[in-house]
């Protein structure tokens, strides 16, 4: 499937079988993923038929020309981004079509089980453990923090140490988690925006049937690296229109506002909107890279740039509204579904941005990453490369 009048041709069909102002918006969506039209690049059968992903704008157009109902993908973002593409190249085909569908309708939201409180940037030291019984379920204790979306998931995709014998990133094996199941236990992390968006979530005695483990045993770190590439290109790589994200707000402020303007100002957002565009064309470049395959390691370099983008911008909004930009409008304890950096006030803006450099690998690993993968420099020196989990130092 490579035509792009054909498929104009089998979304207006779609769309004369299941009239949107007629059909169910969860219909509608189901109907959807069943022709194909979900995202065109996948296999047939599973939301797909194997067009190259380019052709997603052609169905999209025409399903926002006729107000078809999206899948509300900021809703369902860690599904979308992560959970699916991780599931699509790991996952056995009884899973992908567990999966896949009721993911994309946003029938179930998925979270990540991933940081923990000792292991964030050094992720591979994870002490989550999971063992099996017998050749059967395995059983998982431990705790994972920083969880987006646990107060709302059905299901997480997770890691867990499977051998503490062998080097740390050998011994974990990568699971999907049911978080209804008895022994997942999810309290709020309240955020510096008084927020609670994140979550710490707790794991005692979870029984995880083999089944819902995706990809060999011992064969996590690798499975996770699909995770991780990406999520870091879902955070920072969406399309944007010009002026579109934190920008936005400031350069509306600056036009509206000349009594706020100083030459000092005007200096820094010259600068930091020139630096927004370049972001924004090479975050488009980075979603064409996807169309030959998987996310290389330039996403980390994006996310880097988005998170050190969004906190000078928002640092600059602040200033720029003087007195205004100390003030804050809600400080209500929420567990909000979603994060809105444009539909709040700056106070917002400025404090939510703080957790850009932390959230989706921190700032200081990805410039390791660049630097090894992109660059080519040195790799930093590793004293635990060969050292057995369970004899490293904590």
């Amino acid at each position: 499937m490579s035509d792009a009048e054909e498929l104009r041709r089998r979304t207006r069909e779609l769309l004369a079988q299941h009239p949107p102002g007629s059909t169910g918006r969860l219909e509608f969506l189901r109907a959807r993923f069943d022709a194909g039209l979900a995202w065109v690049h996948c296999p047939v059968g599973l939301g797909g038929l194997g067009a190259p992903r380019t052709l997603q704008s052609v169905v999209d157009a025409e399903l926002a020309a006729a107000g078809a109902p999206d899948n509300d993908p900021r809703r369902i973002g860690i599904g979308l981004g992560m959970a699916a593409p991780t599931i699509l190249e790991h996952g056995t085909e009884e899973q992908k079509r567990r999966y896949l569908r009721p993911l994309w309708t946003g029938e179930e939201v998925w979270c990540q089980l991933f940081s923990e409180p000792g292991a964030g940037s050094d992720l591979a030291a994870l002490g989550t453990r999971a063992v099996r019984e017998d050749g059967g379920d395995w059983v998982v204790d431990g705790q994972k923090v920083w969880t987006s979306s646990a107060h709302l998931a059905r299901w997480a995709i997770l890691i867990a140490r499977t051998d503490p014998d062998v080097p740390k990133h050998r011994g974990i094996t990568y699971f999907v988690c049911d978080m209804t199941d008895p022994g997942v236990e999810v309290r709020p992390l309240r955020q510096i925006t008084g927020e609670a968006e994140f979550n710490e979530v707790f794991l005692t005695g979870v029984r995880i049937p083999d089944a819902r483990r995706l990809g060999g045993v011992g064969d996590g770190w690798r499975v996770a690296q699909t995770t991780l590439m990406n999520e870091r290109v879902s955070i920072s790589g969406m399309a944007l229109p010009r002026e579109g994200g934190m920008i936005g707000p400031v350069a509306k402020t600056w036009r509206e506002r000349p009594e706020l303007r100083t030459h000092d100002l005007h200096q820094r957002l010259l600068k930091l909107w020139v630096e927004a565009e370049v972001a924004r064309f090479t975050g488009e470049r980075l979603r064409q890279q996807l169309v030959a395959g998987r996310p290389g390691p330039e996403g980390s370099g994006m996310k880097l740039a988005f998170a050190r983008l969004n906190q000078e911008i928002s640092g600059l909004e602040v200033e720029l509204r003087g007195e205004e930009g100390l003030s804050y409008d809600d400080w209500t304890m929420r567990r909000p579904e979603l994060v809105d950096f444009t539909g709040r006030d700056a106070g917002y803006r400025y404090l939510r941005s703080k957790g850009n450099s932390i959230e989706g690998g921190t700032s200081e690993v990805l410039l390791n990453i660049v630097a090894e993968r992109v660059l080519g420099l040195p790799a930093e020196p590793r004293t635990d490369k060969d050292v057995a989990w369970k004899d490293l130092a904590r």
